[in-house]
């Protein structure tokens, strides 16, 4: 199948901040094709026409989620981390069922599409019925097998053992890919991630683990072995590979070293570290370094939005308030940091960008709004999509080429029946 989309402008999704006005953008088989000025464009030949009044951009990928607590949204309120997830969070998580965590994630999957995020790294409970949710809506879904010593949970060996073996089962086709979520150093033993991490390289997964969150987390690790986490990940093996670090908002020059040197690639979640009062991370270093970075929304239910767009507008607005420099992250580095950093970061080149070559993922975000005006040159747009933009704005969704979203409508699953759903196994769990 043959498309051809024309746009006001395509956003290419690069740390340049390339922006293509008057767009062509032909894609085969959901794939893109070609990507440039209309009047430079090959012949359309048999292509389906869409014509689109407003801008392209690349699907955004969500580095680190926990989509299927849309559940307990705003619950714990006012509450730190270590609190909000021993009183709150994991009482409540040891009554899920399966069929719970598939109904939330495809309640949530939706809510990400309609908010132009077309990939999200998932590292929750029950893996499988993750992926026939995500597969139900026409998302994408990197989706990290949680391996944490819980009540009621598997021995953290059988754990590791299910999560390679589920692994090996991914259609292959770039829909969904699974990989190993060991929760933390200061939640597992340090011989399991050590062991998480051989099976990882072993086999190509992504390792997705929560590193550095909050000032605390790491003390009792320090008086015991004297060194950091991140020293301590090193010391074990853990690094090296497809390694995905959350948060990293208390890491010292030391710990930023380490993460360059074994390319370690970070999730970072600015609205989440700021509900919790976690800290701001400190991302122009990150970034200085050559440290790959992702932007993620982490749960619902400590952002507690699905809108990535206002995450990647609060980390330049913490930048510069870290830096005190107005030029600290610009608008161009927010927004690839939602595209195509976010892509790399994660190890899917084949995403994050309107380049040839990479899948079609496209959003469409409508600009006849006040919003996004004056525009007096084609940056201008993106600034208005970083600044003044948000999900409310996007309108259509492809995936692959595949339309999963129009007129700001999930089209693939019924949004409402799952939120009325979503609402009474909510009730359930926070039932006495």
């Amino acid at each position: 199948m043959r498309q051809r989309f024309t746009a006001q402008a395509v956003v290419v999704g690069d740390r340049a901040g390339t922006v293509v006005p008057g767009a062509v953008l032909d894609v085969d088989d959901g794939v893109i094709s070609w990507v440039g000025p209309a009047a430079e464009a090959p012949p359309a030949a048999d292509a389906e026409v869409v014509a689109l009044p407003g801008i392209l951009t690349p699907g955004l990928v969500n580095a680190h989620s926990h989509a299927p607590m849309v559940l307990f949204r705003g619950l714990g309120e006012g509450l730190p981390l270590d609190r909000w997830l021993r009183e709150v969070m994991w009482p409540r998580e040891a009554r899920l069922t399966p069929d719970d965590v598939e109904v939330a994630m495809t309640a949530a999957s939706a809510e990400l599409l309609a908010n132009g995020v077309t990939t999200s790294v998932e590292m929750y409970f029950h893996p499988e019925r993750i992926a026939a949710a995500v597969t139900s809506t026409g998302a994408r879904a990197v989706i990290a097998t949680p391996l944490l010593p819980l009540p009621g949970m598997s021995p953290l060996d059988e754990q590791l053992q299910a999560a390679v073996e589920l692994a090996r089962t991914a259609p292959g086709d770039g829909t969904v890919e699974y990989g190993l979520g060991p929760h933390a150093a200061y939640t597992l033993p340090l011989s399991v991630l050590s062991e998480a991490a051989r099976a990882a390289r072993e086999h190509g997964l992504l390792l997705h683990l929560h590193v550095a969150e909050t000032p605390s987390e790491g003390a009792d690790l320090l008086a015991v072995h004297g060194l950091s986490v991140p020293a301590l990940l090193a010391a074990y093996d853990v690094l090296g590979g497809r390694v995905l670090a959350a948060h990293c908002v208390h890491l010292d020059d030391g710990d930023l070293e380490l993460w360059r040197e074994y390319g370690v690639a970070v999730a970072h979640c600015p609205a989440s570290n700021a509900k919790l009062a976690s800290g701001v991370a400190p991302l122009r270093a990150m970034l200085d370094r050559g440290i790959r970075v992702g932007l993620g929304t982490d749960g619902p239910a400590s952002n507690d939005a699905l809108d990535l767009f206002g995450d990647l507008r609060l980390a330049a607005q913490l930048a510069r308030l870290a830096a005190g420099d107005a030029a600290a992250l610009t608008a161009a580095e927010a927004f690839w940091l939602a595209t195509g950093s976010a892509a790399d970061a994660i190890g899917r080149p084949d995403l994050g960008a309107l380049v040839v070559g990479r899948r079609a993922d496209l959003v469409h975000v409508d600009t006849r709004d006040l919003a996004f005006e004056p525009v007096g040159s084609p940056a201008d747009l993106l600034a208005h999509l970083v600044w003044s933009g948000g999900g409310r704005y996007v309108r259509d969704v492809w995936v692959g080429g595949r339309q999963v979203v129009a007129d700001s409508v999930c089209t693939t699953v019924d949004a409402a029946a799952l939120r009325a759903e979503v609402a009474t196994r909510a009730a359930r769990l926070g039932s006495a």
